[in-house]
């Protein structure tokens, strides 16, 4: 394997590790821990084993904990912080950006987590538990308190003194924000207007408008795309009342995109999108044979459906042959259909008034797909079982559930939606049935009514 290949350089730390704990070698662990950047450090974390885990963990430097928290999943760091007490976790968020300390805390139960919050300095407590009141997938659980405000009608050497008296800047600063006395979100001072406009200026005449607010409630999905949309770096979170209450920087909009990302590819297996993937057996079993059971009891549906044609099934075995591919082709059809909706649902592309134009061009694209293949099938069916009837028969079956599978492609996840299920979790159990049901029924009841 090549030294450029990016996969190795990945990898290399994780067998690196994995050589030291088998040897013993500490001292090794230790270097190599301390050598990596916390993120590398949260990766590599999430790549072993939990016992292994457990042995790596009180190694880390104390002061690096705390961002190594921060960047695992919920799942590990549910795991890291059983190792950890009350003095451990205040020692560990107290440099923290206050957003990243209330990921953390939010794992906690909420004894330990009331612990941990008194045991904070008034001002670093209050910052957290602004945080803390809104709900983590919204703004305001996404925001940043540490923010830098300024007033309208100073100058702009006036502001350059003040950060020059802060002497360091919060990170993925770009703009500072203009407050009136109640504090009140006005508008932005972009840094590169502060560093190129004459000084004896006011902030008032440099400022801008143009960034609107973000509410603290508004969902984190709709601030990724108001991010995407506007190309920020950052943005300002207000109340109702339009106070400015923190700030939503462009590091914590990639994280919600990378969840975003992860959710919709595990939901669909029944999966939770900080799912550890070394888990121990028992906490992987529990999670899972739920999800099992649900898709246990769509498969009994679809063979209770075909138990109705046991009699045309053994009078004509060829039934039998043929029917996967019935389901095969509804399954995949509608699929790709529900994937389209549930993508256009998360980018904010679906909306009351274009419901019913995809609703009709999926449609149109299921029974043209259907008749297509339909030809091709009958085809191959009339060759290989010298019927003429079965060929019919198996081509209708097609168009049919294709047109099913369209429809419930696009009406699934609409339905589910309205009722706040989120559709990547379930929407592809209740497709499949759907499929099964509808293209078992087609297939096995023109079977029964003009074949046997």
């Amino acid at each position: 394997m090549s030294e450029l290949d990016p996969q190795h350089a990945v990898n290399q730390p994780i067998e690196t590790l994995a050589e030291a704990l088998k040897s013993g070698r500490f001292i090794r662990m230790r270097r190599l821990l301390a050598s990596l950047h916390p993120a590398e450090t949260a990766h590599l974390l999430e790549s072993l084993p939990p016992s292994e885990r457990k042995i790596c963990w009180p190694i880390i430097n104390p002061d690096l904990r705390g961002d190594v928290l921060a960047y695992v999943g919920e799942d590990v760091r549910a795991d890291l912080i059983q190792y950890m007490d009350t003095a451990d976790l205040v020692s560990a968020t107290e440099d923290l950006d206050a957003d990243d300390v209330a990921d953390i805390l939010q794992v906690l139960p909420q004894h330990v987590m009331r612990e941990v919050l008194r045991a904070m300095d008034v001002q670093h407590r209050r910052r957290v538990e602004t945080i803390l009141a809104y709900e983590e997938d919204t703004a305001g659980g996404l925001m940043n308190t540490d923010v830098i405000t300024i007033r309208s009608d100073i100058t702009l050497e006036v502001v350059l003194r003040y950060l020059r008296m802060l002497g360091e800047l919060p990170s993925n600063t770009d703009s500072l924000y203009v407050v009136d006395h109640n504090d009140r979100y006005l508008g932005t001072l972009p840094l590169a207007q502060l560093v190129s406009r004459r000084r004896s200026l006011t902030v008032s005449k440099v400022m801008s408008h143009q960034i609107e607010a973000i509410s603290a409630n508004m969902s984190d999905s709709d601030v990724a795309h108001r991010f995407e949309k506007h190309n920020l770096i950052s943005a300002p979170v207000v109340d109702l009342d339009n106070h400015l209450l923190g700030r939503i920087t462009i590091d914590d909009v990639v994280d919600v995109i990378r969840d975003e990302a992860e959710h919709s590819m595990l939901s669909m297996a029944g999966l939770g999108e900080d799912e550890d993937t070394f888990a121990p057996v028992k906490k992987s079993i529990h999670r899972r044979s739920l999800w099992l059971g649900v898709n246990l009891l769509t498969a009994f549906l679809a063979s209770w459906v075909i138990g109705l044609f046991d009699t045309t099934i053994e009078k004509q075995v060829a039934l039998a042959v043929l029917m996967p591919i019935v389901a095969s082709m509804g399954g995949v059809a509608g699929s790709q259909t529900l994937t389209l909706v549930i993508r256009s649902m998360a980018l904010g592309q679906l909306n009351d008034q274009n419901q019913r134009w995809l609703l009709r061009k999926e449609l149109a694209v299921g029974a043209s797909n259907g008749l297509i293949w339909a030809i091709a099938i009958a085809i191959v069916t009339i060759f290989w079982f010298s019927s003429l009837e079965l060929g019919l028969l198996i081509g209708t079956a097609i168009i049919i559930n294709l047109i099913a599978a369209a429809l419930a492609g696009v009406t699934i996840p609409l339905f589910l939606k309205q009722i706040g299920v989120d559709p990547a979790l379930s929407g592809g159990v209740l497709l499949t049935t759907v499929t099964d049901v509808v293209g078992f029924m087609a297939f096995l009841g023109f079977a029964t009514l003009y074949i046997v």
